[in-house]
């Protein structure tokens, strides 16, 4: 057993569930600090896994990292991913507007804003706050962690997606001030345009395509490391807000599943546009948006 890989999909799991780590630990018989430890990587015995997944409601399997993990929780699943990036020498991503360890500051602004601006005023809103503190972290890490790690990445993005971010801007969807939203939108435009950009120059390392003709289904991910693959499916994009519910997101690493998804990204790959069409195609994308 990787213990470090259980302690990821612990926290994981542990955020999915939306009990506290005081709670959990005092359910378990072991302090918080004992908790953090595992959490950390520190060596678990089976039988504080098998309470550990008796507590959280999930299959001891999960935690093992064996068979198919879930996550509804946008927060959650997103700590999960970043765990699964940490490992990852090789990321492929199909569909979507936007590829989220690439984007840039205006982006991540517009959606700390739309977050906290959608938050009612009430007895909650200090508890939603957190929740949204919490979310943007785990955004941030992701990012943070691919500046330092520079794995490979392929990202086939959607010119559906793409347009419907032009559109509405980040984080569709939620009831926000039309300023808010306005800057949401203006933000879309350049991380569109400077997605043009890498598109035109193609730095070492990294490729981005679009597709243009039949669109993905749903977003995925491959994401191989030196010891295994896993494959994301996720129809909980990154500026989904903490806490709201719009779908399950499903992480494997079958060798059936890993095969499979690899197979439909080549093909959609092979298919989509790349280089100065691409680049040429979200520009003019961007002009439509703006009337």
């Amino acid at each position: 057993m990787k213990f470090a890989d259980i302690g990821q999909q612990l926290r994981a799991y542990r955020m999915e569930s939306g009990m506290r780590a005081e709670e959990i630990a005092a359910r378990l018989g072991v302090s918080r600090a004992a908790l953090y430890r595992y959490e950390k990587g520190e060596v678990i015995k089976l039988e504080t896994i098998r309470r550990l997944a008796e507590l959280l409601k999930v299959s001891p399997l999960s935690l093992l990292g064996i068979g198919i993990e879930y996550f509804a929780r946008p927060a959650a699943f997103q700590e999960r991913l970043r765990g699964l990036e940490e490992q990852a020498d090789q990321i492929l991503l199909v569909g979507g507007a936007y590829c989220w360890p690439i984007t840039g500051e205006a982006l991540e602004g517009a959606l700390a804003e739309a977050w906290t601006q959608a938050i009612q005023a009430g007895p909650e809103r200090a508890a939603a706050i957190s929740q949204v503190e919490q979310g943007l972290g785990a955004l941030t890490a992701r990012k943070r962690l691919y500046a330092q790690k520079r794995p490979t990445m392929i990202a086939v993005l959607g010119e559906g997606a793409l347009r419907g971010m032009l559109a509405e801007g980040v984080a569709p969807g939620l009831n926000i001030p039309e300023a808010t939203r306005t800057r949401s939108r203006i933000a879309a435009q350049q991380e569109a345009e400077a997605m043009a950009v890498l598109m035109e120059s193609v730095p070492i390392g990294l490729q981005i395509g679009l597709a243009t003709g039949p669109q993905p289904a749903a977003p995925f991910m491959v994401l191989r490391g030196r010891d295994r693959a896993h494959v994301v499916t996720s129809p909980i994009p990154a500026d989904t807000p903490p806490s709201v519910s719009t779908g399950v997101a499903g992480i494997t690493a079958a060798e059936e599943a890993v095969a499979v998804h690899q197979r439909v990204a080549e093909a959609i790959w092979r298919d989509s546009i790349k280089g100065a069409e691409a680049a040429a195609r979200v520009r003019e994308l961007v002009r439509a948006s703006r009337g």
